[in-house]
């Protein structure tokens, strides 16, 4: 079953030049994780805010677990959870106060939804400052309590956009756990994010979007593999130039350094030639962020050819 189908889904805001969303087609299956990467302004936001009941299109539609997003919006709140980027927390609410009212306003029994906040402070280790003023709290415990809100709701389908923005390493670490025990229980999740390492270990399937529109889409290893069609990078500190890279693999200039994506065969004659001429390289697999970056920076460079 599909969780969500968007067709020619469209958003133009007013005095804008271009639209936020242009004519995206979007298909997401039921219990999984699915990641929507791209820029800032690429309509990742708009896409959610669409879905989740809080916008209305342009043009196009869009069906969440097979209700009409604007048609059907009251109903599908009843089944959805939302944590928006600019979430903030309520003075002078605590953690448990933050998670205790958001499940009864979901229409939860008292019972119930205080068994669910205890054990949603519990995974992302919010017990000790649980009846704390929330102002007084860090960025980062604010964010684990907005996430806290939506994750232990009963929520059929959840989206979380940029849900570890302002956590450190460890603290999104406990955030991928809790989001790949609620797709194990059958949830599906929706996310937005800009670490394109969090993309990798979560994401079933993603999609990356740009200006709107649709660039990629598939699990991390298919849009690796279909963008690049490559599986190497070397990374080149010294001794070499870009044209003399160029005959080895494409080619990417970071901060007078050079990036070469590759295939395996070509990396090893290339440290072959860095070994005899002393260079210093680096040999790794392909990332998503090396497939990020050559579909949007192409794309802008496009534009710029174009202008």
């Amino acid at each position: 079953m599909k969780a969500l189908q968007a067709r020619q889904l469209s958003k133009t805001y007013r005095k804008a030049k271009r639209p936020a969303l242009d004519g995206l087609d979007l298909e997401i299956d039921s219990g999984q994780i699915f990641t929507m990467l791209g820029r800032n302004g690429a309509g990742k936001t708009t896409f959610l805010r669409i879905a989740s009941t809080q916008l209305l299109p342009s043009s196009g539609s869009v069906t969440v677990l097979g209700l009409d997003a604007i048609r059907d919006a009251k109903q599908l709140r009843e089944r959805i959870a939302i944590t928006p980027q600019e979430a903030e927390t309520i003075y002078p609410l605590t953690p448990r106060d933050h998670i205790l009212l958001n499940l009864r306003m979901r229409g939860m029994e008292k019972k119930e939804a205080m068994e669910r906040a205890e054990q949603a402070l519990k995974d992302l280790e919010l017990t000790e400052v649980a009846d704390t003023n929330s102002d007084w709290l860090s960025g980062g415990l604010k964010q684990r309590v907005i996430v806290a809100m939506a994750l232990r709701t009963d929520a059929e389908l959840i989206f979380l956009d940029e849900p570890s923005i302002g956590l450190d390493p460890l603290n999104r670490r406990k955030v991928w756990d809790q989001l790949t025990r609620l797709k194990e229980s059958g949830k599906t999740i929706v996310l937005t994010t800009h670490y394109m390492d969090e993309a990798e270990a979560l994401s079933d399937n993603l999609v990356i979007i740009n200006k709107g529109k649709v660039m990629a889409e598939g699990t991390p290893q298919s849009v690796k593999v279909a963008v690049t069609k490559r599986t190497t990078r070397v990374d080149v500190q010294d001794k070499f130039t870009g044209n003399e890279l160029g005959r080895y693999g494409h080619v990417v200039e970071i901060a007078g350094r050079f990036r070469v994506l590759t295939d395996a065969e070509a990396a090893k004659s290339l440290g072959d030639e860095a070994l005899a001429r002393g260079a210093s390289i680096s040999i790794s697999p392909v990332t998503l962020d090396d497939v990020f970056v050559d579909i949007v920076g192409e794309a802008e460079r496009g534009e710029e050819r174009e202008g």
